[in-house]
C-alpha cells in the first residue's frame, strides 16, 4: 500500500526538498502541494491524502487553523487525513496551539530524511509521532504556562474509556499499569515512536501498539502528548530501570 502524501509549505525550497525525500521510497508518494493553509484544505479535500506535512507558519491561513480544519471539520466519508505538524520550534510559538487543534504529530525541519520518512509511515499508521527534540520543548514549555493555560491533562479518566471499574486518579490510575507499560509511558515521554520502543524493550511493534492504547485508556488521556505531559508530571522522566510504583513490582 502507498501512503499518499501532500506537501503544505509557502517555500518551494523546502517543498522541492521534502517531495525528493519522499518520491524516493517504493512506499511512498507526494500527491499535490500547497503554498498556504487555504490551499491545503482545499487539496486535502480534493486529493484526500493519507498524510499532510503542515507548516505552521504560512502567509494567510496559519497551518494551525488548516490543522483544524482538516482535523475537526473534515468533509469527506472515511477518517481525515494525518496532519504532521513540520517546525522550526525554536521560533515558533504555535506549536502547542497545533496540538489543540489535532495534529497528529511534529517534526522539526531539519530532521534527518530516515526519521521524517519514519515518522510519515507511523502517522499513517494511525500513531502521534513527535521528535524527541520537540517532546522536551514542549513539555518544557506548556509546562512553565499559567496554570489556567496549561492543556487539560485529565486527572480522572473517563470511566467509559477504562476496562471496568470505577475511576482511578493519580498514582491509582498509575499503578492500574504494569511495570512494563510504565517503561513503555517513560518512552513515549521521550518521544520515541513504537518501533523505536519495541526496539528498547525488545517487543514486537504490535505488543507495544496494545500496551500505548491500554496506558491511554487507563490513564483517560487522548494521545501520546497528553501521555508524556503526564508522565512528566507524575515524575516518570527517569531511568526506565528505576521506574516503579508500590503496586507495580511484578513485570506482566
Amino acid at each position: 500500500m502507498t501512503v499518499r502524501v501532500l506537501l503544505a509549505d509557502d517555500q518551494e525550497m523546502v517543498r522541492t526538498a521534502l517531495r525528493m525525500v519522499i518520491d524516493r521510497r517504493e512506499d511512498l508518494s507526494v500527491v499535490g502541494e500547497s503554498v498556504d493553509g487555504e490551499q491545503a484544505v482545499a487539496h486535502a479535500v480534493e486529493l484526500q491524502p493519507d498524510v499532510v506535512l503542515m507548516d505552521v507558519r504560512m502567509p494567510g491561513m496559519t497551518g494551525v487553523e488548516a490543522t483544524r480544519r482538516i482535523a475537526t471539520s473534515w468533509p469527506c466519508p472515511g477518517d481525515a487525513p494525518r496532519v504532521l505538524v513540520l517546525t522550526t520550534f525554536d521560533l515558533d510559538e504555535y506549536v502547542h496551539a497545533a496540538l489543540r487543534a489535532g495534529a497528529a504529530g511534529f517534526l522539526l525541519k531539519n530532521s534527518p530524511p530516515d526519521q521524517l520518512v519514519q515518522a510519515i509511515r507511523a502517522a499513517a499508521g494511525g500513531e502521534a509521532v513527535l521528535a524527541p527534540s520537540v517532546t522536551r520543548r514542549l513539555i518544557d514549555t506548556v509546562t512553565a504556562l499559567p496554570a489556567a493555560l496549561l492543556p487539560n491533562v485529565p486527572v480522572h479518566p473517563d470511566p467509559a474509556r477504562r476496562e471496568g471499574g470505577g475511576p482511578e486518579d493519580g498514582l491509582e490510575g498509575l499503578n492500574a499499569l504494569t511495570e512494563r507499560e510504565l517503561h513503555v509511558l517513560v518512552l513515549v515521554a521521550r518521544g520515541m515512536s513504537n518501533a523505536q520502543i519495541a526496539t528498547a524493550l525488545d517487543l514486537s511493534e504490535g505488543n507495544v501498539k496494545s500496551r500505548v492504547n491500554r496506558i491511554l485508556t487507563r490513564l483517560g488521556l487522548e494521545n501520546r502528548v497528553q501521555a508524556a505531559l503526564f508522565a512528566h508530571q507524575a515524575g516518570l522522566t527517569g531511568n526506565i530501570r528505576t521506574v516503579t510504583t508500590p503496586n507495580l513490582l511484578r513485570p506482566r
